[in-house]
């Protein structure tokens, strides 16, 4: 008798996982290969290695503070000759990794940005220690512009100042997206019945989110093309003109597809916010846009209308550390539509926020986000710990002072090895698309099968996957774990799999596997034809 799956049809992707991963752990003998999960098994280390000398150093300066006292009390660190102090400290242990790295990034930070060198020093020596609040609670002040530096560059491509930015720093990407729903909603520029534009496939809480009782929005899909190159058509984008849509969601490069949109969509929202929609909110989740090259957001093309996410979870391999910002442009249609918010709203919002400031009016949104995601009367104890606002820096720094992407090279050429391994095992070639990061990779089943067997096969198998239980039999007969694209938006049968949480020759396995699997379908098609 066959197990009847229909019980985990509405679970999220993320839920289903766990039950995917008992079923296919449920075997002995076997090794159970989670291809579902992003969390990258790669990390970038010299920024790790010189967070922790800076944490002795720090250590140092406190102990110095109070160098009369004994049994390890330590006081806050002085600004007045610490720069001398570090430049002896990197000459004395300059056969330590990650010091050396120190003393250039403060040349850097110095000499290339134009920020003062002590009072940068001074910021994470004492953000490093955890001694103080965060001040100011949206990110600590030097930190801002040495960040804001980074998601120019990589983000943006140069193309917008960084005067004109401002960040706030969040506990990754998860706590951004939830930050700004509920600002949005706290401050009445999404309400119940609001139409949201979702572009898909996309990670699936963007979808989730908007249904949940207390957003209730109406959501519209834009979807991606896969004979496209998994671009958006023009005819989906055109929906964006409806007045009715009030944000555009989307993650660039997308997710699960990993392709990034090309310079045709980019210019196409572009127009479409020029020329109809000046008032259309855009939310960008920008994650996996470091992975590729000549990335552009679309906060560079529409800079006042776009909220850019962005984390440093799986750049850096760093999704423990919860690392992230939202960045919003200085003058945005979030604050100008604030302003016209009817008359009860405003005085509402004036309540809300009356403790923060006389004129309420002058709050901008991105301070709001800030208010809000400590309650408002909690504000002056917001911001991310400065512990991790340092780290984010020295990751800032590092891609920074990496002019020529070696970093970015050697990622790229590691993902690409498996992806390489998953496809000539399975006996099909992966198809070159120039917008692809490969971060992950969307098995379709029926074009999978298509090349395998033919066009008969395909349609039979396409048939069978109608049913939902494919993944639970692959998970159970070859004990491998595939998350189901239908849970991030995809038209078709399809799995993801995660390029980045295995190693090659476990891609080559999972490639095999499934060839093997095909196989035997085939037989079994085979069977029925006789």
């Amino acid at each position: 008798m066959n197990p009847d799956y229909s019980k985990y049809a509405k679970l999220s992707p993320f839920e289903l996982k766990d039950e995917l991963i008992k079923l296919a752990s449920g075997r002995e003998n076997r090794l159970m290969l989670n291809a579902g999960r992003g969390n990258p098994n790669f990390l970038a280390t010299l920024p790790r290695r010189a967070f922790f000398r800076l944490g002795l150093f720090a250590v140092a300066e406190a102990e110095l503070s109070y160098s009369y006292m004994k049994n390890g009390v330590g006081g806050l660190p002085r600004i007045e000759g610490i720069e001398a102090r570090f430049e002896r400290f990197v000459a004395d242990n300059r056969d330590q990794p990650g010091v050396v790295f120190l003393g250039r990034a403060l040349s850097y930070v110095r000499d290339q940005l134009g920020l003062p060198a002590s009072d940068f020093l001074h910021e994470i020596v004492e953000g490093i220690l955890g001694s103080n609040y965060p001040v100011p609670p949206r990110m600590l002040k030097l930190s801002e512009q040495v960040v804001c530096q980074y998601i120019v560059k990589e983000m943006i491509g140069g193309f917008i100042s960084t005067g004109g930015v401002d960040l706030f720093a969040v506990e990754g990407g998860t706590a951004a997206m939830t930050y700004i729903f509920n600002s949005l909603k706290q401050n009445g520029l999404l309400k119940r019945g609001d139409k949201v534009a979702i572009g898909m496939p996309v990670f699936t809480p963007y979808i989730e989110i908007p249904e949940l009782d207390e957003y209730g929005l109406h959501e519209v899909a834009i979807n991606a093309d896969p004979a496209q190159g998994w671009q958006y058509p023009d005819s989906e984008l055109e929906k964006l003109k409806d007045p009715a849509i009030k944000i555009f969601f989307c993650v660039n490069p997308s997710n699960p597809p990993s392709v990034k949109m090309d310079d045709r969509s980019l210019e196409k929202v572009a127009q479409i916010v020029r020329d109809h929609r000046p008032d259309l909110f855009i939310l960008t989740d920008d994650v996996y846009g470091t992975f590729a090259d000549d990335f552009r957001s679309l906060f560079a093309l529409c800079p006042q209308n776009t909220m850019l996410v962005y984390s440093f979870s799986k750049y850096f391999g760093a999704t423990g550390w919860r690392l992230g910002v939202i960045a919003t442009h200085k003058n945005n249609v979030f604050d100008d539509q604030m302003g016209q918010l009817p008359a009860d709203t405003k005085a509402n919002l004036d309540r809300r926020y009356g403790s923060l400031l006389p004129n309420v009016a002058d709050l901008r949104f991105i301070d709001r986000l800030v208010a809000d995601s400590r309650t408002v009367a909690l504000n002056h104890t917001a911001g991310l710990s400065t512990p991790q606002q340092v780290q984010m820096v020295l990751f800032s720094l590092f891609a920074l002072m990496d002019e020529n992407d070696r970093y970015k090279a050697e990622l790229k050429k590691l993902i690409h090895r498996r992806e390489a391994a998953l496809y000539r095992e399975l006996g099909i070639e992966a198809e070159h698309n120039p917008n692809a990061v490969d971060y992950y990779t969307l098995l379709d089943l029926e074009d999978i099968s298509l090349k395998l067997y033919g066009p008969e096969f395909a349609a039979w198998i396409k048939e069978k996957a109608s049913g939902g239980d494919l993944l639970f039999r692959i998970a159970d007969e070859t004990g491998i774990v595939l998350l189901p694209g239908r849970g991030f938006g995809t038209q078709q049968p399809a799995g993801r799999a995660s390029l980045a949480n295995l190693n090659e020759y476990e891609y080559a396995a999972i490639g095999r596997a499934l060839r093997g699997m095909a196989e035997q379908y085939h037989e079994e098609f085979k069977k029925t034809k006789r």
